[in-house]
C-alpha cells in the first residue's frame, strides 16, 4: 500500500532524507521514530504531497503521488503536528469543507460526520466555532476530517498532543480497527510507551536514514536492552 524508493530531499548542502527504502503493506500499523530533525516530518510531508523529493519516488495504492497527486490524495489521510482549522467555521461546517475538497456527496458527509463526531466526542460541541474549541478539541476535529473520506492510508504526525488519557485511548481504539479494516496506519510519536503499545512494525531514522525496520520483538531480539526506550536512545546516540 506504500512504497518508497530511494527517497531523498536536500535543502540546500543539508540532506533531510538520505536514500530512504520502505514498503508497507495493507492493514498494517507502522511506527516512524527518530529524534528530532532525523527526517520523520519531511518523509511524511512527501508522502502527503505536500513537498517534492530532490530524488526518488512514493507510491500509495500503486500511485506516484508526485505524477498523479489528485488521485494519490483521494487515497490519503493526513494528520500534521500542528493542524490547521479554519476559526470562524462551525465544526459541522468545516466537515463539510473537507467532504467538498474530496467532492463527497451532502449525504456521506453527514453520515460520516455524525458517526465520526459522535466516536470523538464532539456531537455536543459541532455547531461552535472552531475559534472556541480547546486544542484537544482541534485535535479530536482532526481526526475526524481526516477519517471523512475513508482513506485507504493514514499519516499521522505526532498526533498525542493536547489529548488526554482518555481520548488518547478512544484515538488508539479506533486506529486499531482502521487497521482491521485494512486501512494502513503511518504514525509518527515520541511517545514511545504508546508506540511500543500499539506498533506491528517500527520504523527508526536517524540523520535521514532507516536504521531499523521491523516488529518490535526483532527489535528486542537484536538488543541487550528490552525496552524501547532504552534501545532507541542506544540505536540513536
Amino acid at each position: 500500500m506504500i512504497e518508497i524508493q530511494s527517497l531523498v530531499k536536500k535543502y540546500g548542502e543539508k540532506i533531510a532524507v538520505d536514500h530512504l527504502d520502505l514498503r508497507i503493506d495493507s492493514g498494517v500499523f507502522f511506527t516512524f521514530l527518530g529524534p528530532n530533525g532525523a527526517g520523520k516530518t519531511t518523509t511524511m510531508k512527501i508522502m502527503s504531497g505536500l513537498l517534492r523529493p530532490t530524488s526518488g519516488t512514493v507510491l500509495i495504492d500503486g500511485i506516484d503521488v508526485l505524477w498523479d497527486p489528485v488521485r494519490a490524495k483521494h487515497r490519503i489521510g493526513y494528520i500534521p503536528d500542528h493542524p490547521f482549522l479554519y476559526g470562524k467555521l462551525t465544526g459541522w461546517e468545516f466537515l463539510h469543507f473537507v467532504g467538498g475538497l474530496y467532492r463527497m456527496t451532502r449525504k456521506s458527509v453527514l453520515d460520516q460526520g455524525s458517526e465520526l463526531l459522535n466516536i470523538f466526542d464532539l456531537s455536543s460541541e459541532s455547531n461552535r466555532l472552531i475559534d472556541g474549541y480547546s486544542h484537544g478539541m482541534r485535535q479530536r476535529l482532526a481526526f475526524a476530517a481526516c477519517f471523512l473520506h475513508d482513506p485507504k492510508v493514514v499519516i499521522i504526525d505526532e498526533p498525542w498532543v493536547g489529548l488526554d488519557p482518555r481520548n488518547i485511548r478512544t484515538a488508539i481504539d479506533f486506529l486499531r480497527k482502521q487497521t482491521q479494516r485494512g486501512v494502513t496506519i503511518f504514525m509518527s510519536t515520541h511517545t514511545l510507551d504508546i508506540a511500543e503499545e500499539i506498533a506491528e512494525r517500527i520504523g527508526i531514522i536517524h540523520k535521514g536514514r532507516l536504521i531499523y525496520n521491523g516488529t518490535m520483538d526483532s527489535l528486542r531480539r537484536g538488543s541487550r536492552e528490552k525496552n524501547l526506550e532504552e534501545i532507541f536512545l542506544g540505536l540513536t546516540e
